[in-house]
C-alpha cells in the first residue's frame, strides 16, 4: 500500500524494523557464547574421583573381627603342624629347611597379599566391573603370581643353602636339591591354590557390599600358613634324590608360559618388570628371620618355640596388610596421582599421627591395634587346649608373649603409615611394593622377639621342655 510504501524509507533509516530480528540474533549469539563455556567448562573438568568410604571404628572392626579369627585360627593350625614337623627325620636331618619357613610362609604377604592389595583397589576404583575387565585383572594377576612364586622360591632354596653352609662350612649336593624342590614345588602350588581363593572372596566382597580390604588379606593368610607348611612337610619328607630334579625342572619349565600371559595384560606387564625387588629384599628379610628360627629350635631348651612362630608373626602380618591396603585404596580413591603428595597427611609422619590423628587411617590403626592383645589371647588358649608346644602358658610367658606382640604390630602399623605414603610421593604403587617389606619385617620382628622372650624367660628360670611330648 502506498502509506506503507512512504514509512518505510523512515522505518530503515531508525532501525525501528529490524530491531526484533537483532534483539533474536543477539539472544541467539549470547545463548551460543554461553553453551560454547559451558562445553569449554565439562570439557576441562576431569572425572570426579569415587568418594572415599565412610566407615566407623565399629564397621571396621566389624569387618575385620571374622578374618582375623579366622585367619588367626589358620596361623594355630600352621604353629601345630610345624611343631609336629620339626621333629620329623627330614627336619632333624636337613636342620636348613628351617630357614625356608619364613621365607615361603612370607610369600602370603609378598605375593597373595599384594595380590589381593592390587585386586581389592582395582574393584574400589570400578576397574573390574565389566566381565572383560576382571577376566583380563584375573588371568594376568594369576600368571604374574606364578611367575614370582617360582622365581622366589627357587631364590629361597638358595638362601637356605647358603645360610646352612656358612656356619657348617660343609656344602651338600643332595640337600641342596631336596630344598630347591620342596621350595619351588611349595611357592608353586600355595600361590595358585591362595590366589584362586583370594579372587573368590574379592568378587564375593563387592557383591555383597564389603570393603574387599578389610577381608581379602587376612583370609588369604588364614589358609596360606596352613597349606604352605602342609605342602613343604608332606614333599621334603617324601621326595628322594631321582624325583627331586624332575620337580625343580618342571616347575621352572613353566615359567615361560606364565611370562606370556602376564605380558599380554598391560595392569601386569608393568609389574612384571618391576615388581621383583620387593619380592627379593623381603624373601632376604625372612630368610634372616629363618636363620634365627633354625638356631632356636635346633637347640631342645627353645623347641618350644616352633608352635608359637607362625601366630605371632601370621597375626602381624595380616593386621599391617590390611592397613597398607587400606591407606593405599584411599589414595588411589582421592583422585591423587601416583607421585603427587596427600595434601591432607603431614609431611613427617609420627606415631601419634598414625594412632591419635582424626582421619579415617589413624582410626583403623587403633582398631587394628586393639585387635593384638585379645586376639592373641584367644590363640594361645586354643594352642593350650589342643596341648600344642612345649611350653606351659604361665603368666609371665603370657606378659611377655603379649608385650612381644603389640611392640611388634606398633612398629609395624607405624611403618604402614610411612612406608605406603613415601612409595606414593615417588611415584611407587604401594599396591605392589609395601605389603611384602612389611610382612618381611614383621616375620624378622616376631621371630627376633620371640626367640628374645625364650631366652629371657630361660634365663629367669621359667623353663619347661617336656609339655606335649
Amino acid at each position: 500500500p502506498r502509506g506503507v510504501r512512504r514509512e518505510l524509507p523512515r522505518l530503515l533509516d531508525s532501525g525501528r524494523l529490524l530491531s526484533p530480528f537483532l534483539s533474536q540474533g543477539d539472544a541467539l549469539l549470547e545463548n551460543a557464547s554461553q553453551s560454547n563455556e559451558s562445553d569449554d567448562t565439562s570439557t576441562d573438568q576431569s572425572p570426579v574421583p569415587p568418594a572415599p568410604l565412610k566407615e566407623t571404628s565399629f564397621s571396621i572392626g566389624l569387618q575385620v573381627l571374622f578374618p582375623f579369627l579366622l585367619a588367626g585360627f589358620g596361623t594355630v593350625a600352621a604353629g601345630m603342624v610345624l611343631d609336629m614337623v620339626q621333629h620329623w627325620q627330614v627336619f632333624q636331618e636337613v636342620t636348613e629347611v628351617f630357614i625356608l619357613v619364613p621365607a615361603l610362609l612370607g610369600l602370603k604377604g609378598n605375593l597373595e597379599m599384594t595380590l589381593a592389595s592390587r585386586l581389592s583397589t582395582a574393584a574400589n576404583i570400578g576397574h573390574m566391573d565389566t566381565a572383560k575387565e576382571m577376566w583380563n585383572m584375573i588371568m594376568g594377576n594369576l600368571a604374574l603370581i606364578q611367575v614370582q612364586a617360582t622365581v622366589v622360591g627357587f631364590l629361597a632354596s638358595i638362601a637356605a643353602v647358603i645360610f646352612g653352609w656358612i656356619p657348617e662350612g660343609e656344602f651338600k649336593l643332595n640337600h641342596a636339591v631336596l630344598l630347591c624342590a620342596s621350595s619351588v614345588a611349595t611357592a608353586f602350588i600355595a600361590s595358585l591354590l591362595l590366589g584362586l581363593i583370594m579372587i573368590g572372596v574379592i568378587i564375593a566382597s563387592r557383591k555383597v557390599g564389603i570393603n574387599p580390604d578389610n577381608v581379602a588379606t587376612p583370609i588369604a593368610a588364614s589358609l596360606g600358613d596352613l597349606i604352605t607348611l602342609a605342602l613343604l612337610a608332606l614333599p621334603s619328607a617324601g621326595y628322594n634324590d631321582y624325583v627331586n630334579p624332575l620337580v625343580c625342572v618342571f616347575f621352572v619349565a613353566l615359567t615361560p608360559i606364565w611370562v606370556l600371559i602376564a605380558r599380554k595384560i598391560p595392569s601386569t606387564k608393568e609389574v612384571l618388570y618391576s615388581g621383583w625387588e620387593p619380592v627379593i629384599i623381603a624373601m632376604a628379610i625372612s630368610s634372616v628371620g629363618g636363620l634365627i628360627l633354625d638356631k632356636t629350635v635346633s637347640n631342645p631348651n627353645f623347641a618350644g618355640m616352633a608352635v608359637f612362630t607362625p601366630v605371632i608373626n601370621g597375626v602381624a602380618g595380616n593386621l599391617v596388610a590390611v592397613q597398607a591396603s587400606r591407606i593405599s585404596t584411599y589414595l588411589h580413591m582421592n583422585g591423587l596421582a601416583i607421585g603427587e603428595p596427600d595434601p591432607a597427611s603431614q609431611k613427617c609422619i609420627t606415631p601419634c599421627s598414625t594412632f591419635f590423628g582424626s582421619g579415617v587411617n589413624s582410626r583403623s590403626a587403633r582398631v587394628l591395634f586393639l585387635l593384638v592383645a585379645p586376639g592373641h589371647l584367644v590363640f594361645l588358649y586354643t594352642i593350650n587346649s589342643m596341648q600344642g608346644g612345649h611350653t606351659t602358658l604361665t603368666s609371665i610367658f603370657i606378659a611377655f608373649y603379649l608385650a612381644a606382640a603389640l611392640l611388634q604390630v606398633m612398629i609395624l602399623l607405624y611403618l604402614a603409615d610411612w612406608m605406603v605414603q613415601w612409595m606414593w610421593g615417588r611415584g611407587m604403587d604401594p599396591d605392589n611394593f609395601s605389603i611384602p617389606y612389611l610382612t618381611a619385617l614383621g616375620d624378622l620382628l616376631g621371630t627376633g622377639f620371640l626367640a628374645l622372650c625364650f631366652h629371657i624367660l630361660w634365663l629367669i628360670g621359667d623353663r619347661d621342655t617336656d609339655v606335649g611330648d
